[in-house]
C-alpha cells in the first residue's frame, strides 16, 4: 500500500475503495488497484503520466447529478502518491465525465501539484472568458469532448465549434474520446477542428481485427492527413481481449494490443502520448496493476529515443511548451 502525498493543505484521503458524501458505488464497480508493483522499466527523467482523473472525494467534491456512474473516491493526493511510486515527474489530469463540466476537484489536485500537473477540462458552450482564464491559471491547456455514445447523452457537435472558438486564444487543445467504428461518421468534423486535436486511447481500435486492415487504416490515414492529431497510445487493458493481463507480476501483458501501439509510436514519435488512465473508470473485466503498466511501455516504445519522445518531449511541448 503505497502511502498518501497530501501536498499542502490536503484533506484526508477516503480509505481505498471508500465513496464519501453519501454517494453509493454503481453495482459490480472495480475500484484501482491498491499496492502496485515497483515498475522494472525505469523512466526516463522528467516522464509525464499524461491521462489520470481524480473522483472527489465525493465529500467535497460531489459527482455531477447526471453522471453516468458513480465511483470511488480518488483523490489528488493519491493520484500523487502513485505518481511517485512509479517514477513519474508529472501528470496531466483529466477531467472525469462523473464530474461533469464542474471542474472544482480539478482545479483543487492542479493547485496541489505545485506546478506539476496540467489540466483538461470540460465546459459547457456558455463558458465565459473569465472562466478559462481562471482555469488556464489553475494548468489547464485542453478542454475534452466524448463521442462515446454509451457514456454521454448526446454527440455535442453542435457545441464544440463554438468552443473551439474561445478556447483558441489561449492555445489550448481539443481531445476527443470516440469509438473505432465512429471514425467514418465523424471523421470529416474532426479534421476540421482548428487547433491541435489529440486522441485518447487510439479511438479504441478492435485489436481482434487485422492491425492492417480497414478499420485502423482509417486511423492512421486521420492522422496522416491531419498533422495537429496526436493520439495517446494508452489504455490497453481497454483495449486487450486475450491479454494477458497486467496483474500477478506480468511484465508482458496485453500482447494483442501491442501491434496497433507499436505502429503508432513508430509512424508518428512526435505526436503520441502515454498515460496510467488511474483510476481505471468503468473497468469490467480486471482493475490492473499500475506497476505493471508501466512495465508495457518498452513493447510499444522500443528505444530510448521513442521512449523519451512519448514519455517526456511529447507531453512538455503541448502542456509546458515554455519549458520544453
Amino acid at each position: 500500500m503505497i502511502k498518501d502525498s497530501p501536498g499542502p493543505d490536503a484533506p484526508v484521503a477516503a480509505r481505498h475503495g471508500e465513496t464519501t458524501g453519501g454517494f453509493d458505488k454503481t453495482p459490480g464497480w472495480l475500484d484501482w488497484y491498491d499496492g502496485p508493483a515497483t515498475p522494472v522499466f525505469r523512466l526516463p527523467e522528467g516522464a509525464v503520466d499524461a491521462h489520470c482523473h481524480v473522483f472527489g472525494p465525493g465529500g467535497e467534491f460531489p459527482f455531477a447529478p447526471e453522471r453516468k456512474y458513480t465511483p470511488c473516491d480518488a483523490s489528488a493526493a493519491q493520484l500523487f502518491a502513485l505518481r511517485d511510486h512509479l517514477g513519474f515527474d508529472r501528470n496531466v489530469i483529466v477531467q472525469a465525465t462523473c464530474h461533469g463540466a464542474d471542474n472544482r476537484a480539478l482545479v483543487d489536485a492542479l493547485q496541489r501539484s505545485e506546478g506539476r500537473a496540467r489540466g483538461v477540462a470540460t465546459v459547457r458552450r456558455d463558458v465565459t472568458d473569465e472562466q478559462l482564464a481562471e482555469l488556464h491559471a489553475a494548468g489547464v491547456r485542453g478542454v475534452r469532448f466524448n463521442f462515446v455514445k454509451r457514456l454521454v447523452d448526446r454527440v455535442p457537435t453542435d457545441s464544440l465549434d463554438e468552443i473551439v472558438a474561445k478556447i483558441a486564444p489561449l492555445g489550448w487543445h481539443v481531445v476527443i474520446y470516440f469509438e473505432a467504428e465512429d471514425l467514418p461518421d465523424l471523421y470529416e468534423f474532426f479534421s476540421g477542428i482548428p487547433t491541435d486535436v489529440v486522441v485518447d486511447h487510439m479511438g479504441r481500435p478492435d485489436v481482434t481485427k487485422d492491425v492492417d486492415g480497414p478499420e485502423f487504416a482509417l486511423f492512421l490515414r486521420f492522422m496522416r492527413e491531419n498533422p495537429n492529431v496526436w493520439t495517446k497510445v494508452s489504455c490497453p487493458e481497454r483495449l486487450s481481449v486475450t491479454g494477458p493481463r497486467a496483474l500477478d507480476g506480468e511484465r508482458h501483458a496485453y500482447t494483442d494490443v501491442v501491434p496497433f501501439a507499436r505502429r503508432v509510436v513508430e509512424e508518428f514519435p512526435d505526436r503520441v502520448l502515454w498515460g496510467t488512465d488511474w483510476p481505471h473508470p468503468n473497468l469490467k473485466d480486471h482493475m490492473p496493476d499500475d506497476g505493471l503498466l508501466v512495465d508495457h511501455i518498452p513493447q510499444i516504445a522500443t528505444t530510448a529515443e521513442l521512449q523519451r519522445k512519448l514519455l517526456v518531449d511529447n507531453p512538455q511541448r503541448l502542456y509546458w511548451p515554455e519549458g520544453a
